[in-house]
C-alpha cells in the first residue's frame, strides 16, 4: 500500500489536472502548474540572464563550483511549466551536485513549434562553451518533456561534431511522442498526471497538424543514439512512462552508452518535483549529485 504522503501529493495533483478539459486555455494550465510545483523551501541565489539569445536563470546553491555547469531542461508538455514551477527541484540539484544550474525559459508551444525548444537548448550550450565553460565540466538533465530535450540536445549536439559534455539525467524522460509504450496503460489508474490522452493532444500541439512524430529529435526513442555521454534515468513504477525511461535505456543500451536506470517503487511522474514532501524524492535527487560528481572526475 502506497504511503499516506504519496498518496496526499497524488490526491493534489488531480485536483489540479482532473480540472482541466478541452477548453480549459494553456494560460489557466500554465497557471496552475506554476502553483502546483512552485517554489516551496529549497534554498539558492537566482540571476535571470541570457544565454545565446534565450532567458534562463542561474540558479546557485552556498558553496556550488562555478567551474562546473547543470543545464536544465523543465518539464511540462513543451507547453506548460518554467524555472519558476521547476525552481525548487533546481535548487535542490545545484546543492547536490555543488555546481550552478543554467536553467532555461525555452520557448513553448503553442506559440512555438517543433524543433524551438531543441534550438534554444543548443543555443545556450554553445553560450556555455562560448562563455568558457569546459565541455567537461557540464551536465544536461530535463524532466518529461525536458527530458525529451535533453536527449535530443545530444543527439544534435553530436551530429553538429560539437564536443558533448560529460554526463546527462533523464527524469522521466517523454521520448516518444507517439504514446506507444503498454505502460500507458497498465500505469493508468496510477498516474495522477500524465494519460496517453493528454500525452498525443500535446504533441500535437508541439508538432502541429503535418508534425512527425518519430523525428528523431521530436522523438528521440527513434533516434541513433550511438557516441552519447553517461545517462542516469530515474522513473517510477506508477508512472505510465514507465516504458518511455525504460525501452529509451534499453536501446541507448544496445548503442553502446553507459546508462544507469533507476525505477522507484510507488513514485510517479516527476516525483523529484515533490521532494520537500517525499525523502524519495531527495534520495534520488541525492542520487543525481553523486552520479553527476562521479562523472566529473
Amino acid at each position: 500500500m502506497a504511503s499516506p504522503a504519496i498518496e496526499a501529493v497524488k490526491a493534489r495533483i488531480r485536483s489540479v489536472f482532473g480540472s482541466w478539459g478541452e477548453v480549459t486555455a494553456v494560460e489557466q494550465m500554465r497557471r496552475d502548474v506554476e502553483d502546483l510545483f512552485g517554489p516551496k523551501d529549497a534554498k539558492a541565489d537566482s540571476e535571470r540572464v541570457e544565454a545565446g539569445g534565450v532567458p534562463a536563470e542561474w540558479v546557485t546553491a552556498a558553496g556550488a563550483n562555478p567551474d562546473r555547469v547543470l543545464l536544465y531542461f523543465h518539464g511540462g508538455g513543451y507547453s506548460v511549466g518554467s524555472v519558476r514551477s521547476h525552481w525548487d527541484l533546481i535548487a535542490r540539484l545545484s546543492a547536490a551536485t555543488g555546481c550552478r544550474v543554467l536553467a532555461l525559459d525555452y520557448r513553448r508551444a503553442p506559440e512555438n513549434l517543433f524543433p524551438a525548444p531543441i534550438e534554444d537548448a543548443t543555443a545556450a550550450y554553445g553560450w556555455l562553451l562560448a562563455e568558457g565553460t569546459v565541455p567537461g565540466h557540464i551536465a544536461l538533465a530535463g524532466d518529461s518533456a525536458g527530458g525529451g530535450i535533453c536527449a535530443a540536445t545530444l543527439v544534435a549536439l553530436r551530429d553538429a561534431g560539437t564536443a558533448l559534455p560529460a554526463a546527462a539525467v533523464l527524469l522521466s524522460p517523454w521520448v516518444d511522442l507517439e504514446a506507444r509504450g503498454a505502460s500507458y496503460e497498465t500505469r493508468a489508474e496510477l498516474d495522477p498526471m500524465v494519460q496517453r490522452q493528454l500525452s498525443l493532444a500535446l504533441a500535437a500541439a508541439y508538432l502541429g497538424a503535418e508534425g512527425d512524430r518519430r523525428h528523431p529529435l521530436a522523438s528521440p526513442l527513434y533516434a541513433d543514439l550511438a557516441g552519447l555521454p553517461p545517462l542516469l534515468i530515474q522513473v517510477g513504477d506508477h508512472e505510465t512512462l514507465l516504458d518511455d525511461a525504460t525501452s529509451f535505456a534499453a536501446k541507448a543500451r544496445a548503442a553502446g552508452v553507459d546508462v544507469t536506470l533507476e525505477v522507484w517503487d510507488e513514485m510517479i511522474h516527476d516525483f523529484q518535483l515533490f521532494a520537500a514532501e517525499l525523502p524519495d524524492a531527495q534520495r534520488a535527487i541525492e542520487g543525481i549529485g553523486s552520479f553527476i560528481r562521479e562523472r566529473w572526475r
